[in-house]
């Protein structure tokens, strides 16, 4: 059933999650006649699993450097017009208590729902009309700069398409590819995609000495990716988590992004510990070494690694120099490489997307297709592990949002 007016939208936003909801509650709330699609029974799923169930909406330090992409300079635009504060005093408005953990993320102090239904408030103030479940059949450009998408339930009428449907990652909550299978039917590129912000795997030859210690956290320095590559090498000072498969947590999560498959990522696992001191020889002669390690490292792991290396129940002043270098660089540069990732199932987004050279960086719009346009996870702008991501939803929605 077509809409009963036959009336001619300013804008249809295709998907309801973060950055459509968004920017239609700006685009509505600015006077235009909005109509949001969604495929999905429940909106906001994706909002609402984040961040343990309390959402990190946003990171109080935010800026273009938290951000990948094959046109670093793409993203500044839009991050410029919605900076961190302003999606902060929205929430402020709407008496959301949050809190600011590590390294300037921001949380729900409750639920993430609140984020949720603070969006669909913003919506509702424009007056947006929000449909779903509805399946997107198509869509084409008609005359007079008109666009046409037809629905299952008929066939609508806008003078904008905003393709907001995000990526691949938790494909069980809806996720598809639908923005990149649109921006492939009119000729856009795409830079290859993959999973980014995912824990990584490994076989268990590499993985031996460690599989035993599932469940350990250590604040580590890692070091991911190769200069000359897409984005890089990247070192962050961050906690990482053992698990069964592999390796997980911030520090994982982050340098996967940079990661490509056959490289190495390095560890230093005594992260700000000076090893002369900790090596230091009148304090710690009659020391074993597992002991030493213990001081700085949880004791299965110190034990782990005195072990790899022949000093488990070795006095310190028992240990020559050679042993002694060689444990030094075993802490400090282990090197190893992951078999692959965890996939899309446990990503946290979508590294890749739509071209950002196909776009316009102040409005989001496709630079051949008048009216047609892009924002989210799908463009080739992926965040930090830590809030960016959000930041990048809103920033974007509201760049087109005002083009709109």
């Amino acid at each position: 059933m077509s809409n009963p007016q036959s009336q001619l939208w300013d804008a249809i936003i295709i998907g309801a999650g973060a950055a459509g909801l968004f920017c239609a509650g700006v685009a509505g709330q600015l006077g235009k006649k909005v109509l949001v699609l969604d495929h999905a029974e429940v909106l906001g799923e994706k909002i609402r699993i984040s961040g343990g169930g309390r959402c990190n909406f946003t990171n109080v330090h935010s800026s273009p450097a938290n951000f990948l992409s094959q046109n670093p300079n793409f993203a500044k635009s839009a991050l410029s017009k919605y900076k961190p504060q302003d999606f902060l005093n929205l929430v402020k408005s709407y008496n959301i208590a949050h809190h600011e953990k590590h390294k300037g993320q921001l949380f729900c102090d409750v639920s993430a729902k609140q984020i949720v239904e603070m969006l669909f408030s913003e919506c509702q103030k424009g007056g947006v009309d929000i449909r779903h479940p509805v399946t997107v059949e198509s869509i084409r450009q008609v005359e007079d700069q008109a666009w046409e998408v037809k629905t299952h339930q008929g066939i609508e009428k806008t003078k904008a398409v905003v393709m907001a449907t995000g990526g691949l990652p938790v494909p069980a909550i809806g996720a598809t590819e639908f923005a990149l299978n649109i921006a492939e039917q009119f000729n856009l590129p795409i830079v290859s995609v993959r999973p980014a912000l995912v824990p990584l795997s490994f076989t268990s030859d590499e993985f031996s000495n460690l599989s035993e210690l599932s469940g350990l956290s250590v604040p580590v320095k890692i070091t991911s990716g190769l200069k000359g590559q897409r984005y890089g090498t990247c070192h962050f000072d961050e906690d990482l988590l053992l698990t069964h498969k592999g390796l997980s947590g911030p520090a994982v999560l982050q340098a996967s992004s940079y990661w490509h498959e056959g490289e190495a990522i390095k560890i230093n696992w005594l992260n700000d510990v000076d090893c002369d001191e900790l090596f230091n020889d009148d304090a710690n002669r009659l020391k074993v070494t597992e002991n030493i390690l213990g001081m700085v490292l949880p004791q299965r792991l110190a034990k782990s690694f005195a072990e790899q290396k022949n000093l488990l129940g070795r006095k310190w002043a028992e240990v020559g120099k050679k042993d002694r270098q060689a444990l030094k660089d075993l802490l400090t540069q282990w090197s190893v490489k992951p078999a692959g990732t965890l996939g899309w199932k446990k990503a946290e987004v979508m590294l890749g997307g739509v071209d950002t050279k196909s776009l316009d960086g102040q409005t989001m719009m496709a630079k051949q297709y008048p009216g047609l346009y892009f924002i989210g996870e799908c463009v080739d702008v992926t965040g930090h592990l830590g809030g960016h991501n959000f930041q990048w939803a809103w920033a974007s929605g509201f760049a087109c949002a005002q083009a709109l």
